[in-house]
């Protein structure tokens, strides 16, 4: 019973909007996030370096 209790207010979010928490999609990191690409700088580093987010290309100068 307190597990299910568990799993449902965790499904549910937080109470106050305040509360929320941006997270990466792929890792779930919380800090470094980028709202452009909905995922942190780590997971953005890596996909990018691989060329799998169109229009991102490693600046040099």
């Amino acid at each position: 019973m307190a597990k299910t209790s568990k799993i449902a207010a965790w499904n549910r979010g937080p109470k106050f909007a305040v509360r929320y928490r941006n997270r990466c999609r792929i890792c779930g990191r919380p800090r470094g996030y980028m709202r452009k690409f909905e995922m942190c700088r780590i997971c953005f580093r890596n996909l990018s370096l691989e060329g799998k987010i169109p229009g991102v290309i490693k600046s040099s100068w």
